[in-house]
């Protein structure tokens, strides 16, 4: 896709394997772990139910909106927190907040920079899936939720394929970035907005229609 969109070479996908092969380039890519899958859960979290069901893609930007955090450790032994917001339908990131606290006002801020994205505009319809972890089942975020008008979405217990999608970014970011070699919090941030430029703006995805996520984002708008 970046030959083809950036540099006008197009060439069949099989091909550039073999030469990939021939000249022993690898590059990471995600591969299942079955020793990480987890097994279903039945049981429905009784605070908010799980709305989306795993439809994560219905063709409509800012409808559907995943959010969960993750740990990213540097700096020998230093820990980080990213907190992200993705559009189910577009793949975009639309908010990211990184802190070295767990603390809730990570989230607060998260769903600060949302609103900053989205200019307060939401979808009509919009709905906020995430796990039931203990900042999003908390009663302060759930009120900030509800005020901007959002429905709130939670995945089963202990069921992390209920938020593939916001799993996937994460994974991936971490199997693509260096971010262990940061020295320091502010290097960590840098590279963290890097990342998510590059990922929604320049960043061709075969189930976007070898689009980037901005890109299909228009598309979608278009249509």
């Amino acid at each position: 896709m970046i030959l083809e969109n950036d540099y006008l070479v197009v060439m069949n996908h099989k091909k550039i394997r073999r030469l990939m092969r021939k000249y022993q380039l690898i590059t990471k890519v995600r591969r299942s772990n079955p020793y990480k899958k987890m097994a279903k859960a039945t049981q429905e979290h009784l605070t908010c139910p799980n709305l989306l069901n795993r439809e994560f893609n219905q063709v409509e930007p800012g409808k559907v909106s995943l959010t969960d955090i993750t740990y990213l450790h540097y700096a020998n032994g230093r820990k980080a927190y990213l907190s992200c917001v993705k559009d189910g339908s577009t793949n975009e990131i639309l908010a990211n907040y990184l802190s070295t606290s767990l603390e809730m006002n990570i989230v607060f801020k998260t769903l600060e920079r949302l609103k900053e994205t989205t200019q307060n505009d939401f979808h009509p319809e919009a709905l906020l899936h995430s796990d039931q972890g203990f900042h999003y089942t908390h009663p302060l975020f759930q009120a900030k939720v509800k005020k901007l008008g959002i429905a709130q979405s939670m995945s089963r217990k202990g069921n992390c394929w209920d938020n593939a999608p916001m799993e996937s970014f994460f994974g991936h970011f971490k199997d693509e970035v260096d971010y262990k070699d940061c020295t320091s919090f502010r290097e960590l941030k840098q590279l963290v907005n890097s990342y998510i430029d590059e990922y929604n703006n320049y960043r061709y995805q075969w189930g976007l229609n070898k689009m980037t996520p901005s890109q299909y984002r228009g598309h979608l708008l278009a249509a």
